[in-house]
């Protein structure tokens, strides 16, 4: 059992978005005993606990850990456990499984794209119980909520990747579907963006949603179009949502390419109206750059194009598209081709757009980082601390209990994780010690695998697994969180 731990004296940002108040918080064990004011914890239960090591946090805010909603960890928490680029901005739980791509059922030694966004070397789970039991054996550095991807199902029950399922395929995937719930999943993830999964109709998407909303489960999905057909593609979700009677989460919202720059104007009031008759949350990243597979689809000659790895270019990682072409003498969808398969970053957004969702009162933070990648979208190390530096302290965009809650409170209510995400009395003892003047997100495009300033302290079910001056402490006390937990 981890040590009583006593922190003094901090600007206690709970999550629920209420005002700090200067206070103490003391952990026993993986749980919270106490939040007070100052000096006022019952010296009772401070005899009882023997005496808790102290901590002065004079200056720095104590938070609940940030939760990440929207991650590709899957196959990192098993491979590189110690979780640096997550556990070094205050990420405490990552939830994976997202755009509908996770481990759980697939095995093969071959994973094709998009499934090959999470690496290649551990698909060997045939059920979310065996992927749950690889996690607690991995012993991670981060908690570990998992969803079920509904792309997944379809490479492995699916004939005919360009077809719907066909009733007896939907019934397969509806009891994988039964036996993740059962095993503690959150719900379903759908990416119908994806070629794979384009084909998807109504009746799969209900079918296997349904089954997650029996289950107390929720429906996160990559929408099938981001680009000129954004509103419709809204829609179409919040419709499968609602005939599966699921909450729905919309993944990473974004109104992509100059075309439909500024159409947030749009999408939001659409997703406020939906709201006033079904429950819906969205997540998103603080930069105007995705990142997924690379796709000649995607290439317009106008956005910049940063190449994250290539299978048969290697050396063109970190390079942009427009350059390499120019190289080649080819034009740059050809370019796209010739690297694939491959990832890259792509500067589809504009930040008036992000700024908007980011502020709204729906949304909530999420890095969306691939792990995996050569050279990673800075994402993956800087997320969340780049929304309380940019988007809190200089642009004041959002005061900082709001920024606290978008990463905490709000993600463990939207994706029912129970007794996370807020400071309080018998919760979880995940916690982040950071200091307000100085946390920012330093990873860039150029060099993005870096240590973001001003995390000073994290602690996971109340052991203290990341210091600054130490980086990760050696302990590594995450779980896979099952549903409620």
């Amino acid at each position: 059992m981890a040590p009583a731990t006593l922190l003094q004296n901090g600007l206690i940002v709970d999550g629920t978005g209420r005002a700090g108040w200067q206070g103490d918080l003391l952990m026993r064990g993986d749980r919270i005993a106490a939040v007070t004011p100052p000096g006022k914890i019952d010296p009772g239960t401070l005899v009882s606990e023997g005496t808790p090591q102290a901590i002065d946090c004079t200056g720095l805010v104590i938070a609940p850990g940030f939760i990440d909603v929207h991650t590709h960890d899957d196959a990192a928490v098993l491979d590189g456990p110690a979780m640096l680029p997550k556990l070094s901005q205050g990420i405490t739980t990552v939830i994976v499984g997202n755009c509908g791509i996770s481990l759980a059922p697939v095995v093969t030694e071959a994973p094709s794209a998009p499934l090959s966004l999470l690496g290649r070397l551990q698909f060997r789970h045939a059920s979310m119980a065996s992927y749950a039991d690889a996690v607690n054996a991995a012993q991670p550095a981060v908690n570990v909520a998992a969803l079920m991807g509904h792309t997944a199902l379809r490479m492995r029950h699916l004939a005919d990747l360009r077809q719907a399922a066909s009733p007896a395929e939907r019934a397969a995937m509806a009891a994988d579907m039964q036996e993740a719930m059962d095993a503690g999943a959150l719900g379903l993830s759908s990416g119908i963006f994806y070629s794979e999964a384009y084909a998807a109709d109504q009746d799969e998407l209900v079918a296997v949603a349904s089954v997650a909303a029996r289950n107390g489960g929720v429906y996160a999905t990559h929408v099938r179009d981001e680009l000129a057909g954004i509103l419709p593609a809204l829609q179409e979700a919040a419709w499968t949502a609602r005939q599966s009677g699921l909450p729905l989460v919309i993944s990473h919202h974004k109104c992509a390419g100059p075309a439909n720059w500024g159409r947030t104007r749009e999408t939001l009031p659409l997703l406020e109206q939906l709201a006033e008759g079904q429950e819906i949350g969205m997540d998103v990243y603080p930069y105007t750059a995705g990142s997924t597979v690379l796709r000649e689809d995607l290439v317009d000659g106008i956005i910049d194009i940063l190449i994250t790895g290539s299978q048969p270019h290697p050396e063109m990682a970190g390079r942009y598209l427009a350059d390499i072409a120019r190289e080649w003498g080819v034009p740059q969808p050809q370019a796209a081709v010739r690297l694939k398969p491959g990832g890259a970053c792509y500067f589809q957004m504009r930040e008036d757009d992000v700024e908007r969702v980011i502020t709204h009162p729906l949304s909530m933070i999420g890095s969306d980082g691939l792990p995996h990648d050569e050279r990673p979208h800075p994402r993956l190390w800087g997320a969340f601390p780049r929304v309380l530096a940019c988007y809190w302290r200089e642009k004041g965009l959002l005061q900082l209990e709001e920024a606290v809650h978008k990463m905490t409170g709000l993600s463990a209510r939207r994706f029912r994780l129970g007794a996370r995400g807020v400071l309080q009395s018998g919760h979880l003892a995940d916690v982040v010690v950071f200091d307000p003047a100085r946390v920012k997100d330093v990873a860039t495009f150029e060099d993005p695998q870096q240590f973001s300033d001003g995390i000073e302290r994290v602690w996971v079910n109340g052991v203290q697994s990341y210091t600054a001056a130490q980086r990760a402490t050696g302990a590594r006390a995450g779980r896979f969180v099952r549903r409620g937990e």
